[in-house]
C-alpha cells in the first residue's frame, strides 16, 4: 500500500499530512512564508520532505487561488506570491513525484464527500464556504467538478438580490467584486459585520449595543457569541444572515441536485443558529421535485478538510492515471466505485 501527501497552503499557514490507505497522519503546521515565490516553494518542498515516506507516490496541494488544473499553473492569487507560477511542474521536478494542484475550497469539498472513516459517502455534493467571502466546491459522480476553466464553484458571485422590476433596466455592474446583489455581498462575514454594527446602533440596550458603548469591536463573531448567550437582538440579525445563506443553498440544490450541501468556513461556528434558518428558507425556494432530497449540514472535517482533500485529490488522480491501486481501488479512498456507504448527517459537527 502506497502513500500520498496533502498540502493545505493558506495565506497564514501551511499544513501537511500523509495519507496511507484510510489513515491520515498528524498534521505538521508552519506559518506561510510570503516573502516571495522561491522562498514559499522552498518551504513547501521542506515540509513535504519532513514527513515523506519511502512509498510516496504523489502530492496534492490546495491553494487559495484560481488554478489551471490541467497544467497546475496558479493563474491568479491574492494572499500568496504564486501568481503565474507553474506550481505542478516546479514542485514535481523538486519532489520527483507527480504533483496535483487545485483550489483550496474545491479540495475541501472532496474531503467532505468522504465520512470520518474516509469512505466516499456522497457522490454528488456542493460545499459553500462562508467566511470573509463566499466560495465553494462541487463534487459530481465522486470527482471534483471544475468547469471549463477551473473556476466552477464561485457561489459567492451568484446574483440573489438585483432589483429587476418589470420596467427596470439591469443595474450597471460595479468595477470590483463582490457585486451588489451577489450572495457574497449579502451573506459573507462582512455582511454579518454590517448587520451587527447596525443592531448595536439601533439597540443600545442589547449586548452588541453595550459592546459598542464600551468601545469594543462589534462584528459578526460577537453577534454569534451574543446570540448563543441568548441576546435577542443578536439572534435576530444572525437569523437574517442565515436566511440569506439559505438562498444560496436553494440555488445550489436547484442547479446541481446534490445529495448533500455542506456549509464550511467560519460560518459553521454558528451551528444551529445558522443551520435552522438556512434550511427553512432553502426548503421554501427549492423546486418541488427536488425538495427534501438533499441533506444540508455543517462541515465535519473542520480545519483538516483542506489537507485531507488535497491528499484525496492526489490519490484520485494517481488512481485515474494508473488504474486501480492497492489502497485506492474500488471502495477505497479516492475511488469512484458505486460501493458507497449510507449517508451520515453528522450535523452536530461545528466545522472549521
Amino acid at each position: 500500500m502506497s502513500s500520498v501527501i496533502g498540502v493545505d497552503l493558506g495565506g497564514t499557514k501551511v499544513i501537511v499530512a500523509r495519507l496511507r490507505g484510510r489513515e491520515l497522519s498528524e498534521s505538521v503546521l508552519k506559518p506561510t512564508d510570503r516573502s516571495g515565490s522561491a522562498a514559499l516553494i522552498d518551504q513547501l518542498v521542506a515540509m513535504v520532505g519532513s514527513i515523506r515516506p519511502d512509498d510516496l507516490t504523489a502530492v496534492g496541494i490546495g491553494v487559495p487561488s484560481v488554478v489551471e488544473f490541467e497544467t497546475g499553473r496558479v493563474v491568479s492569487s491574492v494572499n500568496i506570491p504564486l501568481t503565474d507560477v507553474p506550481l505542478r511542474q516546479v514542485l514535481g521536478e523538486r519532489l520527483g513525484v507527480p504533483v496535483f494542484v487545485d483550489n483550496d475550497a474545491t479540495v475541501a469539498a472532496l474531503a467532505e464527500a468522504h465520512d470520518t472513516d474516509l469512505r466516499l459517502v456522497a457522490r454528488n455534493l456542493v460545499m459553500l464556504t462562508v467566511g470573509t467571502g463566499v466560495g465553494g466546491g462541487i463534487v459530481l459522480g465522486g470527482r471534483i467538478y471544475r468547469g471549463a476553466t477551473g473556476g466552477a464553484g464561485e457561489f459567492g458571485h451568484t446574483l440573489v438580490g438585483l432589483p429587476l422590476e418589470d420596467t427596470a433596466r439591469v443595474p450597471a455592474p460595479r468595477d470590483s467584486f463582490p457585486q451588489l446583489g451577489s450572495l457574497e455581498h449579502a451573506a459573507a462575514g462582512h455582511a454579518l459585520d454590517r448587520l451587527s454594527v447596525r443592531a448595536a446602533c439601533e439597540r443600545p440596550d442589547s449586548a452588541l449595543g453595550k459592546l459598542k458603548a464600551e468601545g469594543k469591536d462589534v462584528l459578526g463573531a460577537e453577534a454569534v457569541e451574543a446570540a448563543h448567550a441568548g441576546d435577542r437582538a443578536a439572534a435576530e440579525i444572525v437569523e437574517i444572515w442565515a436566511e440569506r445563506v439559505g438562498i444560496g443553498i436553494a440555488n445550489a440544490i436547484n442547479t446541481f441536485d446534490p445529495e448533500e450541501v455542506v456549509i464550511g468556513g467560519g460560518a459553521a461556528r454558528a451551528g444551529e443558529l445558522l443551520l435552522e434558518p438556512a434550511r427553512r428558507v432553502a426548503l421554501g425556494y427549492v423546486v418541488p421535485g427536488l425538495r427534501g432530497h438533499a441533506t444540508v449540514r455543517l462541515a465535519w472535517h473542520g480545519v483538516r478538510a483542506g489537507v485531507l482533500g488535497a491528499a484525496l485529490l492526489a490519490a484520485q488522480e494517481i488512481s485515474a492515471s494508473q488504474g486501480p491501486r492497492e489502497g485506492y481501488g474500488p471502495g477505497a479512498v479516492g475511488s469512484n466505485a458505486a460501493g458507497t456507504q449510507p449517508l451520515i448527517a453528522h450535523e452536530e459537527a461545528s466545522g472549521s
